[in-house]
């Protein structure tokens, strides 16, 4: 997708076993027919609705008022439910429409057991290619889950989500398949501090993957998003860190991170994530796994930065909003509206 005179590419993060819509939020609706359901738009561009299985009413999330919407459709397409495999043909067509460049998939909830992961991986792959042509990406926490999907890709483009010091092997798996890779600053037992911590981690992670034969630009390097509520010099150290990686690496490496992680724990996370967003492009990301949905980039290059809500939400990120206090206060005042 191009943004002004830059190419930015977008990891589409929505088909996600993670995800989840709130049971109070518009994209849920009780009916007498089906009960408690998911509402969406049909490939006949017809409103439709997706059951929620009673099963899932017994877990926590859904006692937090929350549903795993992507989980509830994966079991039901995979059961042979046509429901279910409108609904993924729905998430996928809304990526698409608004200009993602891969599709990530991702697993990892569907279950705890490797056989079903691998099972759902390879399913799901082979459906989503079904259904578009953009190039995917696989995307867990197992690399066999990884393999899994890039098993069943075949001559599709794909981006391997993603190696680490903590896995190495993700790199071979990477290079055995052709894919592309997403390279991660967590070190070898955690997460990196600060902005030098990321560096080392990522300039160790770049030499393992140049030497098996990787170009750059088939590199995406995530420097790693953390929230801002926890601390608020985290936006900073991951700025810096992208500054510095652009410098280092010149303009063929991708340099990508899941931008909404900043904004865990705060109200308005649109606002929030949006301006990161941009302040990382400006940093020098040209990537971002991302929901293009909610936020599309026209959406992110059109923010007005005169107004309260960016002035307040662009201070915090910078770090000059101790405890998040002005921009709290700002929310709850009704202050924060876009």
């Amino acid at each position: 997708m191009r943004i002004g005179d830059r190419q930015f590419v977008v990891i589409g993060e929505n088909i996600h076993t993670t995800r989840v819509v709130l049971l109070k939020g518009k994209r849920v609706v009780a009916t007498p027919e089906k009960g408690e359901a998911l509402r969406y738009i049909d490939s006949h561009g017809q409103p439709a609705l997706l059951p929620i299985p009673e099963k899932l009413k017994t877990t926590q999330d859904y006692q937090e008022g929350r549903v795993k919407h992507v989980k509830v459709a994966l079991h039901a397409a995979m059961a042979g439910a046509d429901e279910g495999m409108e609904y993924l043909r729905f998430l996928v067509g809304r990526q698409e429409g608004v200009g993602a460049d891969f599709l990530d998939l991702n697993v990892d909830e569907v279950s705890l057991r490797y056989e079903e992961q691998r099972q759902a991986m390879q399913w799901l792959v082979r459906a989503v290619k079904e259904m578009t042509p953009l190039p995917l990406a696989v995307d867990s926490s197992r690399v066999e889950t990884l393999r899994a999907g890039l098993e069943v890709m075949e001559e599709r483009r794909c981006l391997l989500n993603s190696a680490s010091l903590e896995r190495l092997e993700a790199v071979d798996l990477a290079r055995e398949f052709g894919a592309e890779l997403v390279i991660s600053a967590a070190g070898e037992k955690g997460m990196p501090e600060g902005t030098e911590g990321r560096l080392e981690n990522a300039g160790r992670m770049m030499e393992a993957a140049l030497s098996k034969g990787f170009a750059p630009g088939q590199l995406y390097l995530d420097p790693l998003v953390f929230p801002i509520s926890v601390d608020i010099s985290f936006g900073n150290h991951c700025l810096e860190a992208i500054r510095q990686l652009r410098a280092r690496y010149g303009p063929e490496l991708h340099i990508t991170g899941g931008f909404s992680n900043v904004s865990f724990g705060l109200p308005c996370r649109q606002i929030v994530n949006e301006v990161f967003l941009l302040q990382a492009m400006e940093a020098g990301a040209d990537s971002g796994i991302v929901d293009p949905v909610s936020s599309p980039l026209s959406r992110v290059a059109a923010l007005d930065r005169n107004s309260k809500p960016y002035l307040l939400t662009e201070a915090m990120l910078l770090g000059q909003d101790t405890n998040c206090k002005n921009f709290l206060r700002a929310y709850r005042k009704g202050e924060l509206e876009v």
